[in-house]
Formats: structure tokens, sequence, C-alpha cells
């Protein structure tokens, strides 16, 4: 059996970073790879990975700039590591790389050490300063994120697993219940976007879409799921409603602010976008597309590897507000588009992007590095 020891920042599931970790941690074969989990910080997320029935620690680290509280924290991964003594340290992130590719120095068994790229890296000094420490290879989440991981020094061997997600519950809520509930119009078509309030993630551009949608006579109607989390962008929030009453939209978006389950406002929509231009893959884009939407994205990173352009989707090549307003309204005025670009997207997410898949993929690249 393999000893696998997983450092992760956060103490939230807040996005699909922390959501596939958990999604691994839910389906490994446990008679195959045994994992211990290191959290840098206290909160939920190591709760139910300890529910699970699995060895976790808590090292709260701080901010990366405090010198001699990093050196603690590497001191004491350091000593989880030589009580431990796993087979493979992965580290759930560049900045979980700092500390553990430190400490695995420190312990002498940086020859173990593995880190997953979630995003696609631009030069952040966050990225260079990870990719400098020791490691065996580093895996990613889409071969955009890979190939630009890749133009990094020095070079690492670097390996691509696709996300993958659970079934849709059987039971999800009632589609007029929902709206209802939110103070929907039954009478419009709704367009809905899930995630963390972020200005990269882009919630800004469906806005402008909508708006330029309601000028041309659509009757259409914004969801924008999600609100600020880990204080990343607390001032985009605001941005976004003065943003819809300076557009004249706020009679035609909805928001439903910071919520525990974006996946369950997805009954409400008929129409899903992804409105990032550089989104690194997309996990709500695939919960999306397992529940029948179609879907709109930018024909860029993750999106152009998970959606079959006119199959299970439509990707945007203008990438501008106009090209995502031109695609949205081609779903608008055609059911029979919907409807089969939705039945394609459930059949995608079936056939290639499955929890199971995901996590068979994952075991078999960890053994290789571990051999």
């Amino acid at each position: 059996m393999m000893k696998l020891l997983v450092t992760v920042p956060w103490g939230d599931r807040a996005g699909g970073a922390e959501n596939m970790l958990w999604t691994f941690l839910r389906h490994v074969d446990r008679s195959r790879i045994e994992p211990t989990v290191v959290f840098f910080e206290h909160g939920p997320f190591e709760r139910e990975v300890a529910g699970l029935g699995m060895q976790t620690a808590v090292i709260p680290s701080g901010r990366l700039r405090e010198l001699a509280r990093a050196t603690r924290v590497i001191q004491a991964v350091r000593s989880v590591l030589r009580a431990e003594e796993p087979d493979l340290i992965l580290n759930w992130s560049a900045k979980t790389q700092l500390y553990g590719a430190s400490a695995a120095a420190a312990a002498r068994v940086s020859d173990r050490v593995v880190w997953w790229q979630h995003a696609v890296p631009n030069g952040h000094w966050l990225d260079r300063l990870a990719t400098l420490l020791p490691a065996r290879a580093i895996g990613c989440s889409s071969f955009e994120s890979s190939q630009a991981q890749a133009h990094l020094r020095p070079r690492r061997e670097t390996f691509v697993v696709h996300p993958g997600i659970e079934a849709p519950p059987s039971k999800v809520p009632e589609r007029v219940a929902l709206r209802v509930e939110l103070g929907l119009p039954q009478d419009r078509l709704v367009v809905g976007i899930v995630g963390r309030l972020q200005p990269w993630k882009g919630q800004h551009r469906l806005l402008y879409a909508l708006a330029a949608l309601r000028e041309a006579g659509h009757a259409v109607h914004g969801l924008i799921v999600g609100g600020e989390a880990l204080g990343l962008s607390p001032e985009y929030e605001p941005h976004l409603h003065h943003l819809t009453d300076e557009l004249g939209i706020r009679d035609s978006v909805t928001f439903t602010g910071r919520v525990p389950d974006g996946a369950r406002y997805l009954a409400a929509m008929d129409i899903f976008v992804n409105t990032s231009t550089r989104e690194p893959f997309g996990i709500v884009l695939l919960e999306a597309m397992a529940a029948g939407l179609p879907t709109v994205a930018f024909d860029s990173g993750g999106p152009r590897e998970i959606i079959e352009a006119g199959r299970s989707g439509l990707l945007v090549e203008d990438r501008t507000e106009e090209g995502l307003a031109t695609a949205i309204e081609q779903l608008l005025i055609d059911p029979k588009l919907r409807d089969r670009l939705g039945e394609g997207a459930r059949d995608r997410v079936q056939q290639q992007f499955t929890a199971e898949r995901m996590t068979r993929d994952l075991e078999a690249k960890f053994e290789r590095l571990c051999s």
C-alpha cells in the first residue's frame, strides 16, 4: 500500500480545486492508497475529511510573508513527514508546495514531492517560486495549464488528469418552486452562472451580455450564484451590483450571494454560461452539463477541453461581451438547439468526466511516480 501525504491550504471547500480533492478522497481505493491530509487552516473541510476516517492534521500557516511563522510551519510539516514516512507528498497548490517541498528538503525526501497546478500560470511570483522548489512532477487539470507550466524554469515533468464529478443527485429542487423561492419570473428564460465573485471569473461580462440581449428585445433573466469568498476580491461584488444599476437591468438580474451548494440552483436555469477568458478547468461547467443544461463558454482553457463545440455546448471564439451575447442569443431563439446541446452535454460528462475515471487516473499517476 502507498502512503500519500497531502497538504491543503484551505479550510473550506469554496472552489473547484478543493472539490476535485474532496472527490478524489471520497473515491480513492484505500486498499491501494492510504491518505493523510495536512491542512493549513482550520475549517469544515478538515472535519469532512476526518469524517471519511482519514488521518488529518492542522498546521495554521498565516500569510506567506510572515517569515518566522513560515519557518515554524515548515518545521512542523517536516516533523509530520518524519513521523508518517509517506511514499509520496502531494502539495495541493503552489502555496502548499512552498511549505511542503521546503519541509521535504529539510527531511531529505525531496524525491517524493509532487504538486498540483490548478491555475494557468502567467508569470506570478508564487508559480515561479513553487516551480523552483524540488518536485518529481507537477500535475495539471488541463493541457493548457500543463503547456503554460512547461514554460517555467527549471522544467519539471508535467502530467494532466482532468477533474471528474459524481453523478448528479437523483432528487433535485423542483424548477417552479425554486424559481418562486428565488423570485425569478416564470415567463423568462434564465441564463445563469455559478462561482466565486472574482474579476477573472468574469461575471461582469454576463451583465453586459444581458443588457445587450434585453435591448434587443429578448425576455431573458440573469441568475448569478455565489458571493465573495476567502477575502480574495471584496470589492468585486459591490462593483457588480453597481454595474447592474448602471446598465439599467436591476429587474432582470438576481444575485443569490454566497450559498453552501451552488449546484442546487442549476435546476432554475435554462442556459448555463462560463464567462472566464482564462479558465483553468471549470468543474461547475461539468455539473451544469451533467444536469443537461446547454452551456456557453469562451474558447480557451478548460472549457475548450470539456466542450465539443456544437455537440455538447457552444464555444465563443470572439472573447468579448458581444460574442457572448451572440452565442446566448442562438440558444434563446432555438429551443431545439437547447435540447440537443443539453443531451450532448450530459452524454459528454458521463463518458469522459466521472469521479471514478478521475480517481483511477490519479491513482495510476501517483503509483507510477512512487515506483
